[in-house]
């Protein structure tokens, strides 16, 4: 089945978030060394990813329009908006971990990374779920750790992750009939390095160094491989 890989990987994250429950009473020390350290990792994995580039003003100048255009459709404030909707469901009270930051955080760090739009494709074109069931294990595990500091948004973050992903994968063989291979392997490699900046900015974030809205910066993703395109057209 096509969304079997996607549906395994959202099945991953909520079994890490429910599992990550049972570590939220260790002391908070532990948990601020837990997340110094997955905020490391976070920004080592998207300055490799941006590395990836071979056109990297393909990649600022979508970071740039997309950021532009994020800014117009108050993406990061849509997304909070359904995290404070989800905290409010919930009942979360007082002084309890926010709800909504868990949810936006984990959400863009399981959407935006090259695992995530290559997997997907894989399982649409191929029937191939090695990738995301690779990731799956990933998150999953992630998920445990975020929980136990970040608090149960993160289990929702499962429900983005499923709809972005079966979207790419149901779509895949469109892409394929209008893409040719070569192409579609140049667009994924800038929309890697786009989202590897993205990565890098969580990380920052997670760190409490520089708060960017990074769902702002979403539509970079769709425009790195649109100027592909247009590089191929018009180069």
């Amino acid at each position: 089945m096509v969304l079997t890989g996607t549906l395994v990987n959202g099945a991953a994250i909520i079994a890490g978030a429910l599992l990550g429950l049972c570590f939220r009473k260790i002391p908070e020390r532990y948990k601020t060394t837990v997340m110094q350290a997955l905020a490391l990792c976070v920004i080592v994995l998207g300055a490799d990813m941006a590395l990836e580039s071979q056109h990297f003003i393909l990649v600022i100048s979508s970071l740039v329009l997309g950021g532009w255009i994020g800014e117009r459709l108050q993406l990061e404030e849509r997304l909070n908006q359904a995290g404070a909707w989800l905290e409010k469901k919930t009942g979360a009270r007082e002084g309890e971990p926010s709800v909504a930051n868990a949810f936006v955080t984990a959400t863009l760090v399981y959407v935006v990374g090259a695992m995530a739009v290559v997997g997907a494709m894989d399982s649409g074109l191929r029937l191939d779920h090695d990738i995301l069931f690779t990731k799956s294990m990933l998150d999953g595990f992630t998920a445990i750790f975020f929980t136990s500091t970040l608090g149960i948004g993160v289990v929702f973050s499962a429900v983005p992750v499923v709809i972005y992903q079966g979207s790419i994968a149901l779509l895949a063989g469109q892409i394929e009939r209008v893409v040719p291979e070569v192409m579609l392997e140049q667009m994924i490699t800038e929309v890697t390095a786009a989202g590897g900046i993205m990565i890098l900015a969580i990380g920052l974030r997670i760190a409490g160094i520089l708060h960017v809205r990074v769902a702002n910066l979403l539509p970079a993703l769709l425009l790195a491989a649109l100027f592909v395109l247009g590089m191929d057209i018009f180069g």
